[in-house]
């Protein structure tokens, strides 16, 4: 319990360090400032890990709880989803499939020099 508590203290602490952040510099959201506080601050040991680890891991664990809200959109706007289905299911994979094409076509002309190619050039005789 104790190590619950000390874990919601420092998400609590850099939350209001990220909200003060945001409000100075407004330049990203409270909470991103408050995610970048927080690495920072178990990066430099100001908060013991060994603490946070068990407590973060099961927050991790139950996250779903937080998509809660997600879902209830779904199902508020489920007549739409059963009218338009197939055409979302197409539209997601036909995205998705372009999209992976496209970045390995990139990556293949732009990742790949001759310089790695004539080093991975297997060695044999001609």
């Amino acid at each position: 319990m104790k190590n619950v508590l000390y874990t919601l203290f420092a998400i609590s602490i850099c939350l209001m360090l990220g909200k003060l952040a945001n409000y100075l510099l407004a330049a990203l959201p409270a909470s991103l400032y408050g995610m970048i506080i927080y690495a920072l601050f178990l990066q430099l040991n100001w908060f013991s890990p060994d603490k946070i680890t068990k407590t973060n891991q099961w927050f991790i664990k139950h996250m779903g709880v937080c998509l809660v809200p997600a879902g209830m959109g779904i199902i508020n706007h489920f007549q739409l989803i059963q009218q338009h289905g197939i055409a979302l299911v197409v539209i997601i994979f036909s995205s998705t499939f372009i999209l992976l094409t496209v970045i390995g076509y990139l990556s293949e002309r732009y990742l790949i020099t001759p310089d790695n190619i004539k080093s991975k050039a297997p060695t044999g005789s001609r």
